[in-house]
């Protein structure tokens, strides 16, 4: 009975991770945007400083 508890349990924390982690990539992509705008953000005032 112990036994079936613990799989039960184990079952629903990997069908949870693994709903998490599929809703994630839209917001990883998302992320990935952000950075580079900011990347390009950072070098455009990096060429401006030196006369670019």
């Amino acid at each position: 009975m112990r036994r079936m508890k613990l799989f039960v349990v184990l079952v629903l924390a990997l069908l949870a991770l693994a709903i998490t982690g599929l809703s994630g990539c839209g917001t990883i992509e998302g992320f990935g945007r952000d950075v580079q705008t900011g990347g390009e953000a950072i070098e455009e005032a990096a060429e401006r400083d030196n006369g670019y």
